[in-house]
């Protein structure tokens, strides 16, 4: 009686199996109708079937929280903005923004997974998407396909507050 969605955080695109995404939920209740409802929480969909014969798909369990958004330089950064950024730039596989803070001073880097990791002009124009989209400046960071950690994260706050 419930549909089970595993997507990307802030954005709904529903992500391959074995990805780690958010849980969006469907319940088949006509009494109180609820479409597409984003639980906040990680997960991904196990792949191969069920040890007790179970044909369905299973989900791995609670892997986390899905809601990442955090405050930079007094301005909040959206994984949808990151997501926004990706599709400005279809060279981009996968993104993820980490913030880190060095003596007291917010710092940016968008870690980009892309095909040419060799391309100084595709860092340029994606640091400019970037400060379209979230009216801050970034670091760009490319890397291979495949580098980047499937744990569902799309802004990474290593930042430590005392």
């Amino acid at each position: 009686g419930v549909i089970v969605e595993i997507v990307t955080p802030g954005t709904g695109s529903p992500v391959p199996d074995g990805q780690v995404g958010e849980v969006v939920v469907t319940p088949l209740n006509p009494d109180y109708p609820l479409i597409r409802f984003a639980t906040g929480d990680l997960s991904a969909i196990m792949e191969g079937a069920s040890a007790c014969g179970r044909t369905n798909l299973r989900i791995k369990g609670w892997m986390g929280r899905a809601d990442q958004s955090a405050k930079v330089k007094g301005m909040f950064v959206h994984p949808s903005q990151v997501a926004d950024v990706v599709r400005r730039n279809a060279e981009i596989v996968s993104a993820r923004l980490v913030i880190e803070s060095e003596n007291n001073y917010d710092q940016m880097t968008l870690h980009c997974e892309v095909e040419d990791v060799e391309s100084s002009d595709l860092s340029e124009q994606i640091a400019g998407s970037v400060r379209d989209v979230c009216k801050l400046r970034c670091e760009v960071q490319l890397m291979e396909t495949g580098k980047l950690e499937n744990d569902g994260k799309i802004i990474d706050d290593r930042r430590t507050f005392e």
